[in-house]
């Protein structure tokens, strides 16, 4: 009962971090599966979190559609050229010792919240001019971001937003909508990866989901709410990124290096 409780209710911040700041909430899943939800492995940890955040994306991405703030064909493009990164990602990822991977993951964390308490710029764009330049561009840097989405099986809004934004220079509105498809996309291919050798606990995974999509619903709407106070918002869910960051590296640096 009780890891039932925990994964809706994991489920649900991270639900409800996507829906009210519209991105760095699904970094949260593997800690929240390991160190609460109380999953024994870290691949299994990270391989039901991906499946848990890309169908959390996929529910943020309709919302988004419906205020047109998804530009379709960028989005396509994208997701598909980095569903290889993303595959290529997750088999190294599975490869590692899982706590060497979270000793990694844990670096990651840190360089999330830091990028979280920078303000977000709003840049201007118009509609993407599919041309040979902008294809390479955008094929380059999808490989990347799906690689590393895969690798340490996060959905990776953070670096797929500002990624969109140098291959097609789109508005920061609408990478943030486009970014959903790539998120949940790259999510999806890094859970099939790993749901190929067991590594998806599939009971957690549609707990988290049911919790996300509640927690989605609530942040969506408190958002619109706090629309102001979004960059204050930013700076405390870093701080507490850093805070698990800490955790992370403690705990997995207690295997790798004292664990003798």
């Amino acid at each position: 009962m009780y890891q039932t409780i925990s994964a809706l209710l994991s489920g649900g911040l991270i639900g409800f971090t996507l829906g009210l700041i519209g991105g760095g909430g699904s970094i949260l899943a593997t800690p929240l599966l390991l160190y609460v939800v109380g999953v024994s492995q870290p691949h299994i940890a990270i391989g039901t979190g991906a499946l848990a955040v890309s169908a959390n994306a996929y529910a943020n991405l309709i919302g988004h559609a419906r205020k047109g703030n998804v530009w379709w064909r960028c989005a396509a493009v994208f997701a598909i050229i980095g569903i290889i990164g993303a595959f290529a990602g997750s088999s190294l990822g599975k490869a590692l010792n899982g706590q060497l991977l979270m000793f990694l993951f844990g670096f990651i964390m840190v360089i999330v919240g830091v990028l979280m308490l920078r303000p977000r710029k709003d840049f201007g764009g118009e509609a993407c001019g599919v041309d040979a330049k902008m294809c390479i561009k955008t094929a380059l840097v999808a490989l990347g971001a799906g690689f590393a989405s895969g690798f340490f099986g996060i959905g990776g809004g953070f670096l797929i937003v500002p990624a969109l934004i140098f291959a097609t220079r789109m508005p920061t509105i609408n990478a943030v909508g486009t970014s959903l498809m790539a998120v949940g996309t790259f999510g999806l291919a890094t859970a099939i990866n790993y749901a190929f050798d067991g590594m998806v606990d599939w009971p957690i995974a549609g707990e988290m989901i049911l919790g996300g999509v509640a927690g989605g619903f609530l942040g969506m709407k408190l958002s619109t709410k706090l629309g102001k106070q979004k960059d204050t918002l930013n700076r405390i869910f870093a701080i507490l990124i850093f805070c698990v960051a800490a955790y992370v590296l403690y705990k997995s640096g207690s295997h790798l290096f004292l664990a003798k």
